[in-house]
This record gives structure tokens, C-alpha cells and sequence, in this order.
């Protein structure tokens, strides 16, 4: 397959700056069988659209604040410098992969002040991507971080407004707990203390995984062969027991259904040798049409771009000419695209 099979026209009106309020009054594309019917729903109707003994698997990772303003101070051949600093994935407890603006003003040694007492060595350099030597460690350089930075809102909203104050809340999903992304999973972004509520009350389970998102995912995909195209890798945790409570709601007859990619990612990297089984590794799986999906029975996921790797994934599950038919009828219809958008529920088997 090649890129162009995947792109599609979206009006850049569509593009959602602002998240629904409640999350939970978001719209809802259920996609159900290989023939696509499709039906417009909100994300409050999940409890009625899921059936008891259903598992639901969230991504428990937390945003950082991980957009940085700092100084690079001066030089012997030069004075301060303004540098924006964009954290990509943690690389030790006390160290991250950056990217810095602008990094040709930038060398090894050199010594970023922040707000908050938070500075950084610039430990080693290729071009606009930098490792930084923070001067606090693990939870203790989390809380710097938050600090000192501001929310880092994805390429597509942040050149259309600055973050503020809602972002902060807006930007990070109920189940955040573990530290460590530079982007948030987005489809969790829609529940709600009622709407967990209320799935439970309904028979649904819940369980958590951890995928810590990286910069990589708002990469475009450059190779006109797909196969061609080599993801990023971000760090995945699955433990024993959540593996142990997703293999046995399947046993009984219940489905699995990850909330958004980054969870669906885990799992199926999980069960590479067909089972799935506890895992802590870093994952580049890249999932396309023909994949033969191993635990994930359907998916909760926003709107992706054109063109991108995720676009893909759902393709891979729905079937391409289903998904495009889907997105149409979600641009007819005037659902809000991407990060801070509506939502789909893809079930390939009805």
C-alpha cells in the first residue's frame, strides 16, 4: 500500500481547539462489522453500546509540562540565549531527548537556565535534538518540570493558540498516574467520574496499561511505500495481573476494547507470540492493513490525521474502504477532529 491510499480532505474548521464540556458530552462514530454500519452516538451511550463481561483497557501515563523556556547562558564569545526546549523521552531518571529552538545556538556543555531553579547540560547534540543533564532526578525533576514548563499541545492546535490555564486540567486524562509523556492519549480524555460509574454499574471492567508518549507520534509519515516507514519507539508496561483479568474476561466471552491506540499498541506488542503476557520493553509496532490483531476486539479512538501511521491502524482494523466511508460521513457530519475531538468505537465484529 502506499501513502496517498490514505489521505482524505479535512476542513481545517473541524480541527478541535477547545475539548467538549463534559468530557463525556463528546459525539460518537460507533463503526460496527466489516460492512461498516455506522451510527452517531455521544461517548454518555458507551455503557449501552459495550455488554457486561466487556473489559475496557485504559493508558494510565501523565503529561508532563513538558514545553520549556529557558536560557542558554553566556558564552566567552557570546551573550544569552532564548531557547524553547520540547521534551521528547526520558532517558534515565535525571536525563531527557529534546528537541531545542534554536539548536544551532546550542553546543555540548552549554547550560539552559529555566524558571523554578530547574537547569540542564547539554550532554550531547545532533542537530535540533539534544540530551539534557537536569539538575534534579526522577519525581523530584517531575515536579521541577511542572513547574518551570507549560502544557505541549500538539503542532495542529498549538499554532493556532498558546496553552493556558485549561490545558493544564484539559490535557491530561482521569486515569493519568504515571509520569513520563510529552503527549497525552487522547481518547481517554472523554470520561468522566459518572461515565465510569455508570460502566461499571453496567458489568464493564477496567483496567490500566502504560505507554509513555513521545514526540514521535505527530511525525509524518514521508515514505510513499508504507512498508518502508519505520515508527518511533516509546516505553510500555503491561503488568502480570492486568494480563492475567484481560486473558480471562476473553475466556468468558467478554471483549477487550483498549481506549485509544496507545493502549491497543501495548497489547498487541504484549501478545507478539500470540499470547498475551506481561511486558516492559520499548515498542515500535507498526500496525497496518493486514495485521492480525491478537487481543484487541474493537477500539475507542479520536479522529486521526491524514496520511498518519494511526489513520493506518484503524484501517488495519476496520478495513480501509470502511474507515474512509467513516471519516466522510464524520466530515458531513461535522464531527471535531484530533486530540481535543469527538470519538469513534470501532467494533469489526458488530
Amino acid at each position: 500500500m502506499v501513502l496517498s491510499d490514505f489521505d482524505f480532505d479535512l476542513p481545517e474548521e473541524l480541527i478541535a481547539l477547545r475539548p467538549a464540556s463534559p468530557r463525556d458530552s463528546a459525539r460518537l462514530l460507533v463503526v460496527r462489522g466489516t460492512e461498516g454500519r455506522l451510527e452517531d452516538r455521544t461517548v454518555r451511550d458507551l455503557p449501552h453500546l459495550l455488554k457486561r463481561g466487556d473489559i475496557l483497557v485504559a493508558n494510565d501515563t501523565r503529561v508532563l509540562k513538558a514545553a520549556l523556556s529557558g536560557r542558554r547562558t553566556a558564552r566567552a564569545d557570546g551573550p544569552d540565549v532564548e531557547i524553547e526546549v520540547n521534551l521528547n523521552f526520558r532517558v534515565s531518571p535525571g536525563e531527557w531527548s529534546a528537541f531545542a529552538r534554536p539548536g544551532k545556538r546550542l553546543k555540548e556543555g552549554d547550560t539552559i537556565q529555566f524558571n523554578s531553579g530547574l537547569e540542564a547540560r547539554v550532554a550531547s547534540k545532533a542537530e535540533a535534538e539534544v540530551r539534557l543533564g537536569f539538575n534534579r532526578s526522577g519525581a523530584d525533576l517531575d515536579a521541577a518540570i511542572d513547574l518551570a514548563g507549560t502544557t505541549p499541545l500538539p503542532p495542529y492546535i498549538a499554532s493556532k493558540r498558546a496553552p493556558d490555564a485549561r490545558d493544564a486540567g484539559d490535557y491530561q486524562t482521569m486515569f493519568a498516574r504515571e509520569t513520563g509523556s510529552v503527549a497525552a492519549p487522547t481518547a481517554g480524555l472523554h470520561f468522566t467520574p459518572g461515565l465510569l460509574e455508570e460502566l461499571a454499574a453496567a458489568g464493564i471492567r477496567r483496567k490500566a496499561v502504560t505507554l509513555h508518549v513521545n514526540a514521535g507520534t505527530f511525525l509524518p509519515v514521508k515514505s510513499e511505500t508504507i512498508a518502508d516507514h519505520r515508527m518511533h519507539a516509546e516505553r510500555a508496561e503491561l503488568s502480570a495481573s492486568t494480563a492475567s483479568a484481560i486473558n480471562a474476561a476473553r475466556q468468558a466471552g467478554g471483549r477487550c476494547i483498549p481506549i485509544g491506540t496507545t493502549a491497543l499498541r501495548t497489547l498487541e506488542s504484549a501478545a507478539a507470540s500470540g499470547e498475551l503476557k506481561p511486558f516492559s520493553a520499548d515498542t515500535s509496532i507498526f500496525i497496518t492493513p493486514g495485521y492480525r490483531f491478537r487481543v484487541a476486539d474493537g477500539l475507542m479512538t479520536n479522529f486521526h490525521l491524514p496520511k498518519s501511521t494511526l489513520f493506518m491502524l484503524v484501517s488495519a482494523m476496520m478495513g480501509l474502504d470502511v474507515m474512509r466511508r467513516a471519516y466522510a460521513h464524520a466530515v458531513k457530519e461535522r464531527y471535531r477532529f484530533f486530540s481535543y475531538g469527538d470519538a469513534c468505537l470501532l467494533l469489526p465484529n458488530g
